[in-house]
């Protein structure tokens, strides 16, 4: 017997986007009605939705070419599915509140509190708790975000890659670029945009899958990311 926690946010019309990025619009490309031809019906029933989105659109992993313009050979369908079927583990960081930076020394104390040690090719997810408190509101992007020396640390353990409910991995306009660079010189990646994460607390190790779109050349992709309780 397994259990599988869903991490992954709902994709719909006027969700929160990352400022700047590609607004969500889904719209019925074609329903039942048209192709049966049927003309005098009040309900109109999809069989094929248009999707217009961005790569980096609701729970998303991020590609290595993404981190910046040395990287740029380093996309989406290159990199090894191993990548995206990892052991996992998850970091109570919830006392941590709007905009403030998540040290080394934080993840130390979380991981001490949890009885947990990070293992080479992880995946590390960070709970804030930030989803439930802000999803929706002003301060949705005005999160927790890891700092520049919390994002070197974690790449020295050689995870595979972290995972955040924000839309950042660091502090807008203080860590988040660098955190990026960081990322693309170690070679490890980040998710962003999880949900559940507080459903993780306290349940040790648990198998995570985060499997990407092939997209040619793609600078990230949506994931259906979740983690797996076995036992």
């Amino acid at each position: 017997m397994f259990e599988i926690i869903d991490l992954s946010q709902e994709i719909f019309s006027g969700m929160p986007v990352f400022p700047g990025l590609p607004e969500v619009k889904i719209s019925v490309h074609a329903s039942h009605e048209q192709w049966d031809g049927i003309t005098d019906s009040d309900i109109i029933s999809p069989a094929v939705n248009r999707l217009e989105l961005g790569e980096h659109t609701g729970t998303h992993v991020d590609a290595l070419n993404h981190m910046a313009r040395e990287h740029r050979g380093r996309s989406i369908d290159t990199m090894p599915l191993t990548m995206f079927y990892t052991e996992g583990i998850c970091l109570n960081l919830s006392h941590k509140g709007r905009r403030d930076l998540i040290e080394p020394d934080d993840l130390e104390r979380a991981l001490a509190v949890a009885n947990l040690e990070i293992k080479p090719g992880d995946t590390v997810l960070l709970y804030t708790d930030h989803y439930r408190r802000a999803f929706g509101t002003d301060d949705w992007h005005n999160g927790p975000g890891i700092s520049i020396d919390a994002a070197r640390w974690l790449g020295q353990q050689k995870i595979t890659a972290f995972g955040v409910e924000t839309a950042s991995p660091g502090v807008r306009h203080v860590s988040n670029k660098q955190v990026h660079h960081i990322c693309g010189e170690l070679g490890f990646t980040h998710y962003e945009n999880m949900i559940n994460l507080h459903q993780l607390i306290g349940r040790g190790r648990f198998r995570f899958i985060g499997l990407p779109l092939k997209i040619r050349g793609g600078t990230g992709s949506p994931v259906r990311a979740i983690a797996v309780f076995e036992g």
